[in-house]
């Protein structure tokens, strides 16, 4: 509903233009703006509507902001068809709106951050799920060892002690003292939890930092000058601004508003402060020169610029200037080295080209990569989101103690309590002073190995609830095989291999629900992933739930 109410307020905004769309195009490439994703959307609405035009109207929506995933998304939906030519035309427009993702920073960041999120929430889930599972058969186990020895509730205590730190450790806690009944392979999920505590600190700075950026107004008006959706922004909230990139930034919004002279005292002011940066500025500087009508002031920047670094605009807009100065020679020669540069960078700025000071000549802007270190830069408070009691780094200290604890206690738990693993029933060296072979209880043992040693009766019976309790086990594992993936092989004391399926599942199970809450305005959808998530999920539940009742079939769980 919130989405719907800014677009239809956007819609009202826009009305004076949009009965009149080519001369508003016009006026958006003038301003230097190649993308305007509010009324593309606006177009991407109404071809819904209007099935009959919907092709043309989404071609427009492209020629508007052809950096818009969804308008290519929005394309393959509608060429699809049962056809191969159907087929193939959709497959063509959805790698199409993939590439747009790294054309786009917010849809690419707010992307990266639903995965993120995705990947952490669905490691924790998994290992909460697991604690759940193993809890109902291991903690008789732990009571059956301290009714034996009253000394054995002491690294208990301990362990719980050390846990209360923050939730994330008291649930690694009890990670530890279920380790202690798991195999030596399956001990390597609680390994890889402590692990994952080891880099907290690592990793709540990178969920703080995906919050940070998505609410920094700096950010976004960095983005929309770079990126060239608008100007208006940036004029207001990077003025006054001493950081390189976002000195850059205003100087670009300051020179596409016809500010050129303002414009060229912020880039001169910068050409102070980073090396790098130097040759893009040279190349803006030469084209505030361009709108002053002082074309040999902007060829000497251009120069310089190609001087420092050999880019693609700067040789681009020294052809155009040479052929604005009727030295047609000179621009052939360097149009020729421009597409040598960077053939798609000189098609792009053809496509734009006109006789306008924003036009004429090609602006320098921050590339996607050079977008995503400042985002990476960002500083701000990191949070722990109430998950420690005390610092983050207090989650690696006790991780580290909580390693050394589980490799202690693993060894010696060769001595620890054990269940029968055809009757179920609870022993320990202290009960029975022989382990048997299959790790059997002595009854079961007499039952079905030494035959001689027990009367029928007495074999038929425990024979008969032998067969009544693993019946029971196999229909509780079907079950949980259907309730989620890898629960089955979880409760049979599979964890690994439960695990392996889990996680993918609640990890791809998991992104729509992120993608939703991490997306940075109205105009973000990740339809397409999404849809793709929940395809994935349901293979990986099919194939788990095949793998699984074949396996409890075959008697293997």
């Amino acid at each position: 509903m919130k989405r719907l109410t800014v677009l239809a307020l956007l819609c009202l905004m826009l009305l004076p233009d949009l009965s009149r769309a080519e001369d508003f195009f016009e006026s958006q490439l003038n301003r230097g703006i190649r993308n305007t994703d509010v009324y593309s959307s606006l177009l991407m609405q109404e071809a819904r509507s209007n099935r009959v035009q919907a092709m043309f109207l989404l071609s427009k929506a492209n020629k508007y902001s052809p950096d818009l995933p969804s308008v290519y998304f929005s394309m393959a939906k509608e060429k699809f068809s049962l056809s191969s030519a159907g087929i193939l035309a959709s497959v063509d427009y959805i790698i199409a709106g993939f590439d747009a993702y790294a054309r786009n920073f917010w849809w690419s960041f707010s992307l990266a951050g639903g995965v993120f999120y995705s990947l952490v929430l669905s490691f924790i889930l998994v290992m909460l799920i697991i604690a759940a599972i193993r809890s109902i058969s291991d903690l008789p186990l732990i009571a059956h060892e301290i009714i034996e020895s009253k000394q054995n509730i002491y690294p208990l205590i301990a362990l719980l002690l050390l846990s209360l730190i923050s939730p994330l450790l008291f649930l690694a806690g009890i990670l530890v003292i279920l380790g202690m009944y798991m195999s030596r392979m399956d001990r390597f999920v609680v390994y890889l939890f402590l692990i994952a505590l080891l880099c907290s600190p690592f990793l709540f700075r990178a969920a703080s930092r995906f919050m940070q950026v998505a609410s920094s107004g700096e950010m976004k008006a960095m983005v929309a000058v770079n990126e060239s959706r608008d100007n208006t922004y940036a004029l207001t909230s990077l003025k006054g601004a001493e950081e390189p990139a976002a000195l850059f930034s205003y100087a670009l919004a300051l020179k596409r508003a016809g500010l050129y002279d303002e414009a060229l005292t912020e880039y001169h002011r910068l050409l102070t402060m980073q090396p790098d940066i130097r040759p893009l500025a040279y190349v803006n500087i030469g084209n505030a020169y361009v709108g002053l009508n002082d074309m040999e002031e902007g060829l000497q920047s251009y120069q310089r610029a190609v001087n420092l670094r050999p880019l693609a605009s700067a040789y681009y807009n020294l052809s155009a200037v040479s052929r604005e100065l009727l030295d047609y020679e000179k621009g052939n020669e360097y149009y020729r080295k421009a597409v040598e540069v960077d053939r798609n960078a000189v098609s792009r700025y053809q496509s734009m080209a006109a006789r306008t000071p924003n036009r004429i000549v090609a602006d320098e802007t921050l590339s996607f990569p050079a977008l995503w270190n400042l985002a990476k830069e960002t500083r701000g408070v990191t949070s722990t989101f109430d998950l420690v009691v005390l610092s983050a780094w207090a989650n690696t200290f006790a991780a580290c103690m909580l390693i050394v604890a589980l490799y202690y206690l693993s060894a010696r738990s060769r001595n620890k309590a054990h269940r029968c693993r055809r009757c179920n029933s609870i022993s320990c060296p202290r009960c029975e002073k022989h382990v048997m072979w299959g790790q059997m209880c002595s009854r079961c043992f007499r039952s079905l190995v030494k035959l001689d040693e027990t009367e029928v009766k007495e074999r038929v019976t425990r024979l008969i609830s032998i067969y009544e309790y693993q019946k029971r086990r196999r229909g509780i594992m079907r079950g949980l095989s259907f309730l989620l993936p890898g629960a089955a092989q979880i409760f049979g004391g599979r964890v690994l291999y439960g695990f392996l399926f889990m996680w993918p599942f609640l990890f791809l199970l998991l992104i729509p629900f992120t993608n939703t809450y991490l997306s940075s305005g109205p105009l973000i959808s990740h339809w397409v992933v999404n849809s793709f998530s929940l395809l994935f999920a349901a293979c990986v539940y099919a194939l788990s739930n095949i793998i699984t009742r074949r396996r409890i079939v075959k008697g293997w769980l």
